[in-house]
């Protein structure tokens, strides 16, 4: 079950210029806010997503070596 997140502007960082320090602590505060499980979801629905941009985009897995007897 998801709780609902509640914060700054609905969970979107919003910066007049480019802060990475406060980028980071924002990302940080997200991630600390997840259950245990959620950031398992999280993590292998982004491994998922990534593996399937790799071989969309031609990156598959290499060719198997063959032995020669």
């Amino acid at each position: 079950m998801k709780r609902p997140r509640t914060g700054r502007a609905g969970g979107i960082l919003k910066l007049a210029a480019d802060d990475p320090e406060r980028e980071l602590e924002f990302e940080l505060a997200y991630l600390c806010s997840l259950t245990t499980q959620e950031r398992f979801d999280l993590m292998f629905r982004k491994s998922r997503e990534l593996a399937e941009s790799l071989a969309r985009h031609g990156h598959r897995k290499p060719a198997a070596v063959v032995k020669r007897a």
